[in-house]
């Protein structure tokens, strides 16, 4: 037998002994100090728990050189300085209470004390009832009095000295300066009421200052692009409550890079939270788009952990399900509202209403009915009992009823967002006028949406139905899978799923959601499954009942090349402003576009 290679060969054993604090130290900065901007993280989080106002972060050499943070907050006394250094040591808490409701940005006592271990710290402070103010060196312990005002100084030089090896992994300055910028950034959008300013080489690169509202320092730090092309976010639920602004579909971008979220003012990266914004997305973003976003999520410290990570950037909740369900509701009920109807919050009274009894188009009857167009016979067996309704009726023809509404006075169509018709071009798009210019509708994608939606609306007025299968099917499962489904157990039925055990290694699939028995009933307990174990929430069902019901709402929307009447142009443009959803399709397309005068007149060179 060949002996194994010296690099697997088992080591020598060695006897079990505590490490050196410089040791200890190391570890600990190796955990804390990635990169310049971790530092600058580090020394904000402190600044903003001592409540100051106005905060100046000096760099040099992109923060390899220097790093010096200075704020106006309460300072140290005196006796507290040596304090600040040692590993540990901190006033944010005392007692394992507070340790699980965890109030403020920093708390773990190291940061001070890890920075210190592989650069030159030195730390200047006064506090805000003493008359002077003192420095210590964080290499001699030397303390000395120095003349400055409340408040205090942090200055880092020649980051990772001690440790050259971890130096050579650093970018060039000018990424490095990027990447503290962007952390001062995220700070900066959670306090608005405090002032930021970046300085490098000594020039002025960055500066935000203090605003009265959160909008004010969206738009400053992000762009008013940002405020201009994004909705408001307000909604409570229990006890979480999320705020902030949700980019409208348009405004995504091919990278997350424009994707902030707040937990009690703490930015985070967190599975929960991005998979609940990105499932609020999944009906109006069309393909691998990125949204933006700025969501700040409130929630009382007990309910959330953020000790899971020494970066502090990751947190877990008690109750996952909760907190996705909060937000995700935020967020659709946020895009929910055409932006064709925000100069209304209701539409007018709709144009394409007949006077006398007579039938009415199919986009304004309360249930949608194409199954003869679809050929798919009877479309009420896709859905048991009470869901025949929406097949009950045949389709009727795309006519006009024989008598309406006389067409609109220019004036009283301004007043619509999406104004009044005046041709069709190519069957496919309708052009209107309103206040603004020219809108350009894309007739199919406009009625398939509001087709989707009252389909939506049907199906969401009952509970999920389950439908038990004849034979069980069953599948061999991970242990995780095993474990996942015994403790959501309670919610599987809220799902329209039964999930039991079949065996120590095999899960049984006992009854599925009645609108899904045509399906693969293992590939749909996989995918709830593994959204349960990762997520703590699933949205495999909706979503597997919101692709069926928009392939239905594709083949029942009027097509192209459909020649439309004046009158059923204008029904249509009404619907869109009353629908939810209404200015993109099922698949994520803007289902219109508004071409303004100013537009139309650099076309033609008019005012030149």
């Amino acid at each position: 037998m060949s002996a194994l290679p010296s690099s697997l060969a088992p080591a020598a054993r060695r006897p079990i002994r505590e490490l050196p604090d410089e040791l200890i130290s190391q570890i600990a900065a190796g955990e804390v100090v990635e990169r310049p901007a971790s530092v600058v993280r580090e020394l904000l989080d402190n600044a903003l728990d001592a409540g100051a106002r106005h905060v100046t972060v000096r760099l040099s050499a992109g923060g390899v050189r220097l790093i010096s943070v200075e704020d106006d907050g309460q300072g140290l006394p005196r006796d507290e300085l040596p304090l600040a250094l040692r590993r540990h040591a901190t006033s944010k808490i005392a007692s394992l209470n507070d340790l699980e409701t965890v109030g403020t940005m920093g708390f773990r006592g190291e940061a001070l004390a890890a920075i210190n271990a592989i650069a030159e710290l030195s730390l200047q402070s006064r506090f805000h009832a003493a008359d002077s103010a003192f420095a210590l060196d964080g290499r001699t312990g030397e303390l000395r009095p120095v003349a400055r005002a409340a408040g205090t100084t942090v200055e880092v030089r020649e980051l990772f000295f001690a440790t050259p090896a971890r130096r050579k992994f650093l970018k060039t300055d000018a990424t490095e300066l990027a990447h503290c910028i962007e952390a001062v950034r995220r700070h900066a959008l959670a306090r608005p009421d405090v002032g930021f300013s970046v300085w490098h080489e000594g020039r002025l690169v960055e500066q935000w200052r203090a605003a009265d509202a959160r909008d004010r320092r969206l738009a400053d730090a992000l762009g008013e692009g940002f405020v201009a092309q994004s909705v408001a976010v307000e909604h409570a639920a229990g006890p979480v409550r999320v705020a902030g602004r949700a980019g409208i579909p348009d405004a995504a971008r091919s990278r997350a890079d424009q994707q902030f979220f707040y937990v009690n003012g703490r930015f985070v990266r967190d599975k929960v939270l991005a998979h609940a914004v990105r499932s609020a997305y999944e009906d109006v973003l069309h393909g691998q788009r990125q949204p933006v976003y700025a969501l700040y999520l409130e929630i009382d410290p007990a309910r959330v952990d953020v000790n899971v990570h020494p970066t502090k950037i990751e947190v877990r909740f008690r109750d996952g399900r909760e907190v996705h369900q909060a937000v995700r509701h935020a967020i659709e009920n946020a895009l929910a509202a055409p932006r064709a109807g925000e100069a209304a919050a209701v539409a007018a009274e709709p144009f394409f209403k007949p006077l006398s009894p007579q039938p009415v188009p199919s986009w304004t009857q309360p249930a949608i009915h194409f199954a003869a167009e679809r050929g798919l016979g009877d479309a009420a067996a896709m859905w048991p009992g009470e869901r025949n309704d929406i097949a009950a009726t045949p389709a009727t023809p795309f006519t006009a009823p024989a008598q309406v509404k006389p067409a609109p006075a220019a004036d009283e169509a301004q007043a619509w967002p999406l104004g009044r018709a005046l041709a069709q071009l190519q069957g496919i798009y309708i052009l209107a006028e309103n206040s603004q210019g020219l809108v350009i509708v894309d007739m199919h994608a406009a009625h398939e949406r509001i087709v989707y939606e009252r389909l939506k609306t049907q199906l969401d007025g009952a509970a999920i139905t389950s439908q038990p299968l004849l034979i069980p099917a069953t599948f061999a499962a991970t242990p995780q899978e095993v474990a996942t489904a015994e403790a959501c157990a309670a919610v599987l039925p809220s799902l329209g799923l039964e999930i039991t055990p079949f065996s120590p290694r095999t899960l049984a699939v006992r009854a599925v959601p009645g609108t899904l028995a045509d399906g693969d009933p293992v590939e749909l307990a996989r995918s709830v499954l593994a959204e349960l174990a990762h997520h703590d929430a699933s949205t495999v069902v909706q979503r597997a009942q919101n692709e069926l019901l928009s392939t239905m709402a594709c083949h029942g929307a009027v097509r192209a090349n459909r020649r439309l009447t004046i009158d059923e142009m204008n029904g249509l443009l009404r619907q869109m402003e009353a629908t939810e959803r209404s200015d993109q399709c099922n698949h994520g397309r803007p289902t219109w576009r508004q071409v303004s005068i100013r537009e139309l007149d650099s076309l033609f060179m008019r005012g030149r």
